[in-house]
């Protein structure tokens, strides 16, 4: 059986909404597919020339999503202004640490009131700031914001593999439009307006992943990856709760949901990072060898900031902090927290 075969739609009208994807990594060109599967239109724009000419000539990403096709109509545009000058809807697919820089760029090309919406997960580098705070500084409320979160690996989606997504965001109106323009087949979009809790998991659980990934890579087993996770949730929950997060987004696809498929899935960049730190590499060699950014490395000094700043506990967190940036021992950093003081398991 062939998942997905019988929700193939016809080429979308071309009064159906056009997005301008920008970020052609294996996510943006996911997310582009699975917008003209689901009756929009798309134009695919990457800051790297080469790297989006070859798309355009193999019709196919090759770099990122070698085995998947792309859609005959499918745009490929590498100049910039004119992908967003075209467009009616803004969605931006970099890594987070090239977020605001893309915002700043495209700021002049923007129709007055077109909404802002980004599918990155992680915080801004050297603020620790989620990326909506950054965006509502430059924009105020001229314009309504929005992220795309949840579990979802860039090849299922590539695959029509059943996925569901969290659309969360300043106004509803605007929200429950991008999810409609996603949500179709196998793909199914949710809508929130905690955009708080929806960054905060989808940036924290970077950092859990990697954590599970080195206790794999030690061969630690089952039991501690499952220790691992339920007590990552709590130091995702605690910070949550210090900011303003709800209990309900956190224990949903954006939280939990994320968190499980991030730690558990290997084809989660920040879990293939802590296999490879768990079996003795550095942080340059497992880097290079994944080829491709790990939200994880940036992500896990913020999230240690935002835990300093508001005196929230996070052992795990901490020590992923550790082994990345300050070149602490996996091994010994899974001693010292078997070695924490026995607690209550809810205090």
């Amino acid at each position: 059986m062939i998942v997905g075969a019988e929700t193939e739609r016809e080429t979308p009208a071309s009064s159906s909404p056009l997005f301008a994807v920008l970020g052609a990594g294996s996510w943006g060109t996911a997310l582009s597919m699975q917008l003209l599967r689901s009756g929009s239109r798309a134009v695919l724009w990457d800051w790297d020339r080469e790297h989006i000419e070859a798309i355009a000539r193999a019709r196919c990403n090759e770099r990122f999503l070698p085995d998947y096709p792309l859609p005959d109509e499918l745009e490929i545009q590498p100049d910039l202004e004119t992908a967003v000058r075209a467009a009616d809807e803004i969605l931006i697919v970099v890594p987070s640490h090239a977020f605001v820089g893309i915002l700043e760029q495209i700021r002049p090309w923007l129709k007055p009131g077109q909404g802002i919406a980004w599918a990155c997960k992680g915080l801004e580098p050297g603020t620790g700031q989620f990326l909506h705070e950054p965006a509502q500084k430059l924009f105020g409320d001229e314009r309504p914001l929005a992220v795309v979160t949840g579990p979802s690996f860039a090849k299922e989606v590539a695959a029509n593999l059943p996925t569901a997504v969290t659309v969360a965001g300043t106004e509803p109106a605007y929200c429950a439009r991008i999810a409609r323009a996603l949500h179709g087949g196998n793909f199914r979009a949710y809508t929130s307006d905690d955009l708080i809790g929806a960054e905060l998991g989808g940036s924290v659980k970077n950092v859990l992943a990697v954590a599970t990934g080195i206790c794999d890579g030690m061969g630690l087993g089952d039991n501690a990856r499952a220790a691992l996770v339920t007590r990552g949730l709590v130091e995702m929950m605690r910070l949550g709760r210090v900011l303003g997060a709800r209990e309900q987004t956190l224990t949903g696809l954006t939280g939990m949901g994320d968190l499980v498929l991030t730690s558990t899935g290997d084809l989660s960049r920040n879990r293939r990072l802590g296999l490879a730190l768990g079996a003795g590499k550095t942080v340059d060699e497992a880097v290079t060898e994944i080829g491709q950014v790990v939200e994880g490395v940036k992500t896990a000094e913020e999230v240690w900031r935002l835990a300093q700043r508001y005196d929230v506990e996070m052992p795990i967190a901490e020590q992923v902090y550790g082994i990345i940036h300050l070149g602490w021992n996996p091994h010994q950093s899974v001693r010292d927290l078997l070695s924490r003081e026995q607690k209550h398991e809810t205090s």
